[in-house]
């Protein structure tokens, strides 16, 4: 993608961190769902960049956070 062609590995990980710290601190004030959400679009990201071991981190990640929820409804 275009995205990718223009993106060193610092920066690529510069974006990655930047959404698990907005994950993280979507968990820390309970907000479950949205920190799912933001971690699904790390996925996209990563996924788009090519880069396949950290799209599965995210994926991961989410549902970790995906079973820490409680149960709605």
């Amino acid at each position: 993608s275009m995205v990718s062609d223009f993106m060193t590995p610092a920066e690529k990980g510069q974006r990655y961190s930047k959404v698990f710290r907005k994950a993280g601190n979507h968990l820390s004030k309970g907000k479950i769902a949205r920190a799912i959400e933001v971690l699904k679009e790390g996925e996209a990201l990563a996924t788009e960049m090519g880069d396949a071991g950290m799209a599965r981190q995210f994926a991961a990640e989410a549902l970790r956070a995906e079973k820490e929820a409680p149960a709605t409804g």
